[in-house]
This record gives structure tokens, sequence and C-alpha cells, in this order.
């Protein structure tokens, strides 16, 4: 099997060359790398296209610039990466061997980059909740095969939760891989809005929205 790796990004020059980097070696195994561009003006573009097999221009959305990745893709299996988000070792095999069994997608557990103590608290009920729940969240790295994506219809075109959305989907169609090797992400907007303050931002959105909350509106107090 392949894998195709899917990187959406939007003004990521400072750190699309770092992630594409550590990916090389998949590359030289076969799999392919794909990165989808949401309209940047920082270069990452130019950046990233010596680095990867392809590199699509799509309108800005995470959801959108994903999906179009998953159009483009040649892999069996579609491998969803935040330029943010470090891979773990041999992630393409253990992945592979998860899909021997009956799952047909799945996701890494998670560490988030910083040092602080409470990072430590916070990916422990990270990877409690997602595996209790068989949520996966986007910084986990989900992982699919491509027959399945596209027979649930690919992630909702929302501007927020199409992770959430696309997790429910497929738990109904298949059992997650919950993998314990962690992929290592950055802990880059917790440093800078506060930890607990972005806990109780995060839990608050999630509510809403499982309460049926419009996901415009929740982006815009994401970002606020």
């Amino acid at each position: 099997m392949r894998i195709s790796i899917i990187i959406p990004v939007l003004n990521e020059a400072a750190t699309i060359a770092v992630c594409l980097g550590g990916l090389q070696p998949y590359r030289t195994q076969g799999h392919e790398i794909i990165v989808v561009d949401g309209g940047s003006r920082d270069g990452t573009a130019a950046i990233a296209r010596p680095l990867a097999d392809g590199v699509l221009v799509s309108p800005a959305g995470r959801a959108a610039q994903m999906n179009h990745g998953a159009q483009a893709a040649q892999g069996d299996v579609l491998l969803f990466l935040h330029a943010d988000t470090r891979l773990p070792d041999a992630a393409c095999d253990v992945i592979f061997s998860a899909l021997q069994t009956t799952a047909r997608w799945g996701r890494f557990d998670v560490r988030l980059s910083g040092s602080a103590p409470g990072f430590r608290l916070i990916e422990c009920m990270m990877n409690r909740r997602s595996r209790m729940t068989r949520i996966a969240t986007g910084d986990q790295a989900i992982f699919v095969t491509k027959d399945l994506f596209h027979a649930v219809g690919g992630f909702d075109d929302i501007p927020l939760m199409e992770d959430i959305a696309l997790s429910r989907r497929l738990k109904k169609r298949a059992p997650a891989a919950c993998l314990r090797q962690r992929v290592v992400t950055s802990s880059r907007r917790w440093e800078e809005n506060g930890i607990f303050r972005t806990i109780l931002l995060m839990w608050r959105l999630r509510f809403s929205y499982w309460l049926g909350a419009d996901p415009a509106r929740l982006v815009r107090q994401y970002y606020r």
C-alpha cells in the first residue's frame, strides 16, 4: 500500500521546510507528499515545491484544502498532517500494521511540544478522551483508507470542527485504530493564550458544537 500525506498550509513559510524535510524518508519509500496551499503570501508554496510530490492551490479553509488534496491523491491511504505536527518514527509502517486489523481509519496519540508540566496533563486528557469516544482531532494526524474517506463524503466544508464531524461518520462505518505512538504538535497557541484559558475555550467550543452551534460562529470565537 501507498500513503498520501496531505498537508494543508497557509502562510507557513517559517515551518514548512522543517515539516517536509522530516518526511523525505517516506518519499524514498514510495509514499506521496501533497501540500495544499490556501493562498499563502509568504512564499510557502515556493519553499514546499522541491520537497513535495505536488503543491496544489485551493480556496482557503482546512477542510476544503484537505478535500482538494484527497481528490488528487494516488495513495491507498490518506494521512492528514498539520504543518506544525511531526510524525513518530516509522509512522507509515505503524499505520500499515493497524490497517491489517479490522480498522480502516485511526489516529496517533499526541504530545505537545512545550516543556511545562501542565502540557503532560493536557496530553493525557486528550489521548484518553479520544480513546474513549473514538473521536480524533486534526493534530492527532488522522489517517483513513481512501475508499472509506470518499464513501463518507470527505470533510464537511465547515471552518471548524471538520475533524470531529469526519470522526463521527467514520466510526459508524469502521472501528478506529487509536495508536499509542505519539505525534508531536506545536504548543504555540497554548503558550500564547495561556494553558488553562485555551483548555476552557476548546471545551466550550466543542460543547457548543455538540449542541448544534454553527461552526462559522465558533471559528470567530476560536481566533478572537
